[in-house]
């Protein structure tokens, strides 16, 4: 069961062939954890998308609230008799004009699935480069043009990777496909800092906040240079659905996971 503009379909809406989304990459989207039928970080979800409609001149319905996001993402899990859940809720600009839109008004489309998270023991990374991320603010939101993500998807298959490190236009590290990195050495914990061009990720913001807040080690954000990853004692990503997942191998070299494993015991909503 899927929701289209607050409307339960019991098959996917027909889209037309000028939906901007499926042409120019027009649309942006969310990617949520459903815990027990409550929506995890619902309010950083929610003024993350509102901030990026913004910042792409989408116009923002006065009925699009937070207790509105709320509803329709647990009235699509509910349809779909789940009570934990992976929800992708996308807007894009609705149809018409080809770069120039005809309007700034917006679709929106709630999909949920069952949540399953399996995190792995053993888990290698390397560098994907054959293509580069810009670090400019653009690059921070989740929009619907994943061209990089799905090519260096099919290059860590092929090199049978569980994932790859994503650098910027300077050669520094960005991010994985699909997570946030962080790495740690002695006591301090860094992450790349927006400006690199890495995704604003929801679980990346609240981790900072509890490493701040716990006290036991020191977090920076900072430019991370590739071969800082041979020197870490330990690499981990992040993303909304997954949590923490620890890195174990990054070509020759073999990381500890002990930070991960704190972190992930006691920060783990």
């Amino acid at each position: 069961m899927i929701n289209y503009n607050g409307n339960i379909l019991e098959t996917p809406p027909n889209l037309s062939v000028n939906n901007r989304a499926f042409k120019y990459g027009d649309g942006l989207f969310e990617t949520i954890k459903i815990k027990n039928s409550n929506v995890v970080f619902l309010e950083d979800h929610y003024f993350r998308l509102m901030a990026s409609m913004r910042m792409l001149r989408m116009n923002i319905a006065m009925e699009f609230t937070l207790e509105f996001f709320e509803q329709e993402i647990l009235k699509t899990t509910k349809a779909n008799n789940l009570t934990d859940a992976r929800v992708r809720f996308t807007v894009n600009r609705k149809d018409g004009g080809l770069y120039l839109p005809t309007t700034n008004n917006t679709h929106f489309l709630v999909e949920a699935s069952p949540l399953t998270v399996q995190l792995k023991n053993k888990y290698v990374v390397d560098l994907f480069k054959d293509y580069y991320v810009y670090s400019g603010v653009l690059s921070t939101l989740k929009t619907n043009a994943k061209t990089l993500n799905v090519v260096g998807s099919i290059y860590a298959n092929e090199n049978e990777l569980d994932n790859c490190i994503l650098l910027n236009e300077k050669k520094q590290l960005v991010e994985a496909l699909n997570a946030n990195i962080f790495l740690v050495k002695g006591k301090t914990i860094s992450t790349p800092p927006l400006s690199e061009g890495c995704i604003k990720g929801v679980f990346r913001k609240k981790l900072i906040e509890f490493i701040s807040k716990d006290g036991e080690f020191n977090i920076e954000e900072r430019e991370l240079s590739p071969f800082e990853l041979q020197k870490a004692d330990e690499v981990f990503l992040t993303n909304a659905i997954v949590g923490i997942q620890q890195v174990t191998n990054y070509r020759k070299k073999t990381f500890t996971t002990d930070v991960s494993n704190y972190l992930r015991n006691n920060f783990n909503p």
